[in-house]
């Protein structure tokens, strides 16, 4: 019997959760058992440098998903495809309708990331997607609240779905602390005895940076510090003038996207997230996996079950500036017992999301999948 041929499918990879989850699979696949190949838009990614040799990428000559319908059921027929494997909603929905298309004998397990939904107008976009995912094999959830969320809003039956939580490569991580280094342009960021606090996503509304920025002007008017924001995107400009209004610009560093954001969490003191929504919260379990105590909000649905209730991190309710800045003062004020006590708990929760034990709960779902 030939080894399974798994497309892994989605419109870029690039610096999100999303793009991290499925390069953390396809790397960890057992290749005794299975073929990985990667199918993406006519877009570049940052994660594509780490895809490891032996996986075969195929870039489509389109960048608009409405657009590789066609294609992509081209690829699944002539590679002989057994599993698509695709995530988030749009391309989930695309990655069912050219397997149809493509009349072969693949079947469809698809993933759903984050906890959507709220307005009418989201809700019922929800239910067609319900309807399209209904026509796949298999239904992956991060998260138990993102599984929730699927029964409410998409109507998907509960049976019909499997929980697996990220995978978070933690010898990946390990190697690329001990091996890595801080950009250059950034290291005199880090030569201070001033406390260093970190965060990591993209700027934009879901992210909620400006709780950030206003529970850190609390922390440092009693705690000397300094911020470290990670990522790119379109709430830059806007946030850099809150910097200002809150006379902190001269303590917060927006040092981009970084290929290697643990060397960063590594040096810092705390990870903050204070999210409006999340899946899993990807990010969070990789502080804890880099060392670095956690202070995120309580959002639907992902922090609370990495940290499970608040045992290895603290929870905070979401949009409250005042409890954020509130728990980021008692951990940065723990001793060195205490301090040291939160790090080893944080390493051993990570490990229970390490990417050698949830990749092997993926190949099960494949394996059941083509049985089905």
């Amino acid at each position: 019997m030939g080894k399974i041929k798994v497309l892994f499918f989605i419109y870029q990879m690039g610096g999100g959760g999303a793009a991290r989850t499925l390069l953390n699979i396809i790397n960890n696949l057992d290749r005794n058992k299975f073929a990985p190949m990667l199918v993406t838009l006519n877009m570049n990614g940052s994660y594509e440098k780490e895809l490891k040799e032996d996986v075969k990428f195929i870039k489509l000559e389109t960048t608009r998903l409405s657009r590789s319908i066609g294609d992509l059921a081209n690829i699944i027929k002539t590679e002989e495809i057994d599993i698509v494997f695709s995530t988030i909603p749009r391309v989930n929905t695309i990655a069912i309708l050219a397997n149809a298309l493509s009349r072969s004998k693949a079947k469809n397990v698809i993933r759903e990331a984050d906890n959507l939904g709220g307005s009418f107008r989201e809700n019922l976009q929800l239910l067609v997607f319900g309807m399209v995912y209904k026509r796949s094999s298999q239904i992956v959830s991060l998260s138990e609240g993102v599984k929730e969320n699927l029964v409410k809003r998409y109507k998907i039956k509960p049976k019909d779905i499997k929980v697996i939580y990220n995978p978070v490569d933690v010898d990946n991580i390990n190697e690329q602390i001990n091996n890595g280094t801080i950009n250059p342009d950034h290291q005199e960021i880090f030569n201070t005895t001033d406390k260093i606090i970190i965060t990591a996503g993209r700027l934009v509304p879901q992210k909620d940076q400006r709780t950030l920025l206003n529970a850190f002007a609390k922390v440092n008017k009693q705690e000397s510090s300094r911020l470290v924001i990670l990522g790119e995107g379109p709430l830059k400009d806007e946030l850099l003038q809150q910097a200002a209004q809150l006379t902190i610009e001269d303590r917060i560093h927006f040092v981009g996207f970084q290929s290697n954001p643990y060397i960063y969490f590594s040096k810092a003191d705390l990870f903050v997230l204070t999210s409006i929504h999340e899946g899993f919260s990807h990010v969070i379990a990789e502080a804890l996996a880099s060392g670095t105590p956690v202070v995120s909000t309580d959002c639907k649905s992902g922090p609370a079950e990495v940290l499970d209730g608040g045992v290895y991190g603290a929870l905070c309710p979401v949009g409250d500036a005042d409890d954020v800045a509130l728990n980021m003062l008692r951990i940065l004020q723990l001793n060195k017992e205490e301090r040291a006590d939160i790090i080893t708990k944080g390493h051993m929760r990570a490990g229970h999301f390490d990417a050698k034990q949830i990749v092997k709960q993926y190949e099960a779902v494949f394996l059941e999948t083509l049985k089905k």
